[in-house]
């Protein structure tokens, strides 16, 4: 079960949802989604909260998993016997995953910057409500700006994190087709002095993921504090 989602009977969602749904008139769909939610207790506020702690954690499986595919990488160029083949085939499986993880790491971020966005028109819209209140007004709006500042931070460093993962697939993925369809010693040699590149590519990676999660932890104890 998704630590980050609340234990609700789907079935009871479901229809608890579609009540929602059409009780609140003339909204978006992605509005009356995050609404539908909130009608079962799960406010948008704890959402952004536990979508921002989800894509810390996919940044960590996707840091883990660039490591092993450059690991296998190396395993590959320092082959001195056995089985290239199966030796291959791990190196193909360690890029696909890392494909997948930078996958997972956009699409997690994607629902943070979604989430947030629900929230802050929410929040700004309630905040016009206040009347005859200008030091309660002001208080609200700046703690909106704080907020969202944060979050900005956050989303900087998650996506620029992401950025460089690109570039460092498509070096992976070029190795790999690359050594396709000439598994023998020759071509192994070749890719051996762009190893030390790929190396220094990883470190950097991993440098601006760990920032990454850092500031998002940051983010998360201050909504929570």
């Amino acid at each position: 079960m998704n630590p980050h989602r609340p234990r609700f009977p789907v079935a009871a969602f479901l229809i608890l949802a579609t009540a929602a749904v059409a009780a609140t008139g003339c909204q978006t769909v992605r509005e009356k989604y995050y609404n539908a939610w909130e009608y079962v207790g799960y406010d948008k506020r704890e959402r952004l909260v536990d979508d921002v702690q989800a894509a810390s954690e996919a940044q960590g499986e996707a840091r883990d998993q660039f490591v092993s595919a450059l690991d296998r990488f190396k395993a590959l160029t320092s082959f001195d016997g056995g089985d290239l083949e199966d030796t291959y085939k791990e190196l193909n499986a360690a890029y696909t995953s890392a494909e997948a993880r930078a996958a997972d790491v956009r699409e997690r971020i994607a629902a943070v910057e979604n989430v947030s966005r629900a929230l802050f028109d929410e929040w700004s819209d309630d905040i016009d409500l206040i009347e005859d209140d200008p030091k309660l007004t002001r208080s609200s709006e700046q703690l909106l700006e704080r907020t969202r500042g944060s979050l900005d931070d956050v989303l900087v460093k998650m996506n620029n994190a992401a950025d460089s993962m690109t570039p460092i697939l498509t070096k992976f993925h070029n190795r790999v087709i690359f050594l396709k369809g000439q598994l023998n010693a020759q071509a192994i040699a070749s890719l051996r002095d762009v190893e030390l590149d790929l190396s220094n590519e990883i470190d950097d990676l991993i440098e601006e993921m760990e920032a990454s999660i850092a500031e998002a932890d940051r983010f998360i104890g201050q909504m929570q504090g």
